[in-house]
């Protein structure tokens, strides 16, 4: 059995304009979680967390640079797991089956721990543990955050 849970828990969008962007999904009916700011926001949908952040922070953790039309595209996939631990045992099962270490395990200056692979395609993944993350009983994302 595999250390890296099969689960899609949430999708990051590198974003340009954060405020706009913002005001999109807003403007779309969606509830933003009252942790989001300029400086990340997030939206419960349907048990998928949809994460904006910005571009230039998450290329400098999950990527090698800005996004290109060549390369990375500006967008994570996330699994966050049940525990921190699981970040690195999860990260070393995922490399063990191909994917592409990008980021080793590190602690994140939002409180959690992290790390981001590479699947064959070149899609990045961020395997992520966060204080008070919650799941039901099949595995959806249900809370970020204490």
């Amino acid at each position: 059995m595999s250390e890296l849970p099969s689960r899609l828990s949430a999708v990051t969008l590198g974003v340009r304009n954060m405020s706009g962007l913002r005001r999109f999904y807003r403007g779309l009916g969606w509830e933003e979680l009252p942790s989001s700011d300029d400086n990340w926001a997030g939206f419960l949908l349907g048990g998928v967390l949809l994460a904006l952040y910005p571009v230039d922070e998450l290329a400098a953790e999950a990527a090698d640079g800005a996004p290109s039309r060549t390369g990375w595209s500006g967008i994570t996939l996330i699994c966050n797991v049940d525990h921190r631990e699981q970040v690195d045992s999860a990260f070393a099962s995922a490399v063990a089956a191909d994917a592409t270490a990008v980021g080793e395990p590190a602690d994140r200056s939002w409180g959690g721990r992290s790390a981001y692979i590479a699947d064959p395609e070149g899609n990045r993944w961020e395997i992520a543990w966060a204080p008070g993350v919650q799941f039901d009983a099949r595995g959806a994302l249900i809370a970020l955050g204490g």
